[in-house]
């Protein structure tokens, strides 16, 4: 059972490097990462969870990923957003997840399997990414990487699913580093995910939110990505935000047929979303 620290962040931190007022907000901070499998009622005591059972994600040889910073759902219209940037897809990839009472309601309308990375507790609610899949992951770990400045977590979840042809994918949901002067913390977080991609030898997704705002923080990741032979998806429509010219959300793949990609816009949250078809080769 992980034990929780009261940590005063949040944007009190960055205020006070801004020079105005700052904010004195406690969070609920876990010493080790987290995952849940029933955020209905969420008991994140686990940093890994396993199933015996475990369906192929694919539909005859594809299936389709969608990946989405949720923005805590702060925009009324979230739900209907997410509902149909979900409806044709077997795996959605959520960053800044809030499990609040609006995304309990609609999780438990809905028929997803939920994995969910405590990152920390804000008013007793949990945020970090979420996976939400078809069918149940072989196993899900949770990874935590403390932000220097804010001093709470980004998270990412490792999944590993089932394929028809016997295959197993993985899949990394990851909320990268976001203030971070230099890019020790950036490039510990994704190295913290290499000892178990690479001695992985079948397909890989890896997705997210990667902060990417500046040509330092890309190079990092298109160096791991490339050390892994992932490639990242060419999107025929590319609305993704960007920060300084730089686009923050990614996916990138490796030994799967890319059927077509986009990133189509939205105003339901402050990042638009990444959605990807793919064919097993």
């Amino acid at each position: 059972m992980a034990r929780y620290a009261k940590v005063a962040a949040g944007l009190g931190v960055v205020a006070g490097v801004l020079g105005v007022s700052a904010f004195n907000w406690s969070f609920d901070v876990a010493d080790t990462p987290e995952v849940s499998a029933n955020v209905l009622a969420p008991q994140f005591s686990y940093r890994c969870i396993e199933n015996a059972i475990a369906h192929p994600l694919d539909t005859d040889g594809e299936f389709t990923v969608s990946v989405w910073n949720i923005y805590k759902q702060q925009k009324e219209n979230w739900r209907s957003a997410l509902e149909t940037f979900s409806q044709d897809s077997e795996l959605v990839l959520l960053q800044e997840a809030s499990l609040n009472t609006d995304l309990r309601d609609y999780l438990d309308d809905s028929n997803w399997k939920v994995r969910m990375a405590n990152a920390f507790k804000f008013m007793n609610t949990p945020a970090g990414v979420m996976n939400l899949s078809s069918v149940n992951a072989k196993s899900t770990c949770a990874y935590l990487t403390m932000e220097p400045w804010l001093r709470l977590p980004k998270s990412a979840l490792l999944s590993e699913f089932a394929l028809s042809d016997g295959n197993t994918l993985i899949v990394v949901n990851l909320h990268g580093v976001n203030f971070a002067v230099g890019l020790d913390e950036y490039q510990e977080q994704l190295d913290s995910l290499r000892t178990v991609l690479a001695v992985h030898s079948g397909p890989i997704i890896l997705a997210g939110d990667f902060n990417t705002w500046r040509q330092a923080r890309i190079d990092v990741v298109n160096t791991f990505a490339k050390s892994l032979g992932l490639r990242d998806v060419h999107l025929r429509e590319d609305q993704r935000i960007k920060v300084f010219g730089k686009p923050l959300d990614h996916l990138y793949y490796r030994d799967l047929l890319l059927v077509g990609a986009e990133a189509p816009k939205t105003d339901a949250s402050d990042h638009n979303p990444i959605i990807a078809s793919f064919r097993l080769q």
